[in-house]
């Protein structure tokens, strides 16, 4: 796969010691010089020029890239910074991502029209169309509810997203998933749905609505003007895409009823060099200097973990280089939405080893793309579509294991307990049980709960063997099949183009507004173009 890396120039916009380049002062190895407090005045020092040195950059962004961390809360951040550090040697605390590095931040409001607690389709309509919607909706307004399917169809009620503002500005686009393509996220920049959850007719006809009146998001991805635009989709879910009467070549099990191969008819319907790749040799061998379009689905329905990647799969750097090299071809600029989607369903499932580890390789994706791209013409913005209930907890000292056991012990029950943990979510019993009273538990001290007959205990934690393993999951408070969302406002990370304007506190929805402001793209109100004509 050719590579383009551009330049880096001299410019006043971005101090390259802010991006690591010559600062690299958060790697430290030795815990003791932060006890030094001529260590701590050099670093407020540096800190403060490299503030002083960044200027505002009012450039038109002739290219947006847009990073969602599915679920990537604040703790998440932190505690993945943690761990990134400690597995290269260094002081994991003092540790530095990526994108921590960018010039800009800000925080995210992320609650929908109708939840205090989001979920990913309604903030997917809001950071893809700058209009907030109700939960599970996506592509739609909040005058349509959940299952109205009929409402959906109105084109009144139909939402557009920012991509759809880069393509009516002949800009090429694009979507980078480790999800579905079909799945909530990437699907809120091309689809209108009243469920997120009717990503084929299948998935319509098994929730007992009319595939005829619910239009599935696979069939949307042919049907609706937006993607059928896109040069580049990459990510999962050929289940979704392929019919279940046929074998597919790529050995992907279809479950489509109408007989549709979504990813031929796609293929079909493009100009120039069009591709399909299903592995990852594929995706490194493809000439992307040449190509005009790529269509890349790596599994059946979500791609792996990276921790459980056996190779044959793209990792998300590798798939965000080759889709900056394909719309890099266009040279009017692109639009680029990437998720890394992965690190939200590693949390449902209490893993956090694997969270953390997918918001590390988000992070890589992250850096790949600032690399591939000027900052002078290019704007990045990252953030989340909403947090987690995870929480980095109790007083563990300087160094230790982020996903181990902490080194402190309660003062109910006298046994150690995890740094990582959860408000809620599964394996509940992994970490608590029931015995009968026994002579020895007449005082109340070191009891969680206990009736005349029974009471409950906790389990050891030093004792369970796969305490670090990567399926390791960490206790939750309240016992729940999957652990749910948190409500808490997410980061805004942002470089290039008008990127100071994605500081303080935001509502989610202006994302959009705000990068098509910056890109002179969308509704002529909201582009930076006529706003600097008429100043």
């Amino acid at each position: 796969m050719a590579i383009k890396i551009s330049r880096y120039q001299s410019v006043g916009l971005l101090c390259l010691e802010y991006f690591g380049k010559q600062d690299e002062s958060y790697k430290i190895s030795n815990p003791d010089d932060l006890r030094d407090e001529r260590f701590w005045l050099t670093d407020s020092q540096r800190s403060l020029r490299n503030k002083l040195y960044l200027s505002e950059n009012k450039n038109v962004a002739k290219n947006v890239i847009f990073f969602i961390g599915d679920g990537m809360s604040v703790p998440t951040v932190t505690a993945s910074r943690i761990y990134d550090g400690q597995k290269k040697g260094l002081v994991g605390e003092r540790n530095s991502l990526f994108m921590e590095r960018f010039p800009y931040v800000g925080l995210s409001k992320t609650y929908c029209a109708d939840r205090q607690v989001a979920d990913s389709a309604c903030t997917a309509t809001a950071y893809h169309t700058g209009i907030k919607a109700n939960f599970e909706t996506i592509g739609v307004s909040a005058r349509v509810k959940l299952k109205e399917c009929q409402e959906a169809l109105r084109a009144e009620n139909q939402l557009e997203s920012i991509a759809s503002w880069a393509q009516k500005a002949g800009k090429a686009t694009g979507i980078v998933t480790t999800t579905r393509v079909t799945h909530a996220s990437p699907a809120g920049a091309y689809a209108h749905t009243s469920h997120r959850d009717f990503e084929s007719d299948f998935d319509v006809i098994t929730r007992h609505a009319d595939p005829e009146q619910c239009i599935d998001i696979g069939r949307q991805l042919v049907e609706n003007t937006v993607s059928k635009q896109f040069n580049v989709i990459m990510g999962g879910g050929g289940a979704k895409l392929l019919p279940n009467s046929s074998a597919h070549y790529s050995g992907y099990a279809g479950e489509r009823l109408d007989g549709r191969n979504i990813i031929d008819e796609w293929i079909q319907a493009k100009d120039g060099t069009t591709s399909f790749v299903h592995t990852r040799q594929q995706l490194l061998e493809l000439d992307t200097d040449s190509t005009n379009n790529l269509i890349g689905i790596f599994a059946n329905s979500h791609m792996s973990y990276n921790l459980d990647n056996d190779g044959s799969q793209p990792t998300l750097q590798e798939m965000t280089s080759a889709a900056i090299t394909i719309l890099s071809n266009e040279s009017n600029g692109f639009f680029l939405f990437v998720e890394g989607g992965r690190i939200d369903h590693a949390h449902h499932e209490t893993k956090a080893k694997k969270a953390l580890d997918e918001t590390v390789q988000f992070d890589e994706a992250i850096k790949r793309a600032y690399e591939l791209t000027d900052p002078n013409e290019t704007l990045i913005v990252i953030s989340a579509d909403h947090g987690h209930t995870m929480t980095i907890n109790g007083y563990p000292k300087l160094g230790n294991t982020i996903t181990g056991v902490g080194t402190d012990m309660t003062d109910i029950d006298f046994l150690p307990y995890t740094t990582l943990s959860y408000a809620n979510g599964p394996a509940f019993s992994n970490f608590f049980y029931s015995s009968p009273r026994s002579g020895m538990d007449k005082s109340e001290n070191g009891l969680l709960f206990n009736t005349n007959d029974h009471v409950v205990k906790r389990y050891d934690v030093r004792k369970i063997s796969n305490i670090d393993g990567k399926d390791f999951q960490y206790p939750a408070a309240a016992p729940m099949i999957d652990e749910t969302h948190g409500g808490g406002d997410v980061a805004i990370y942002s470089s290039g183009p008008w990127s100071h304007l994605f500081t303080g506190v935001l509502e989610q929805n202006v994302l959009p507004i705000f990068m098509s402001f910056a890109a002179c793209i969308g509704p002529d109100e909201l582009n930076s173009c006529n706003y600097l004509k008429n100043k």
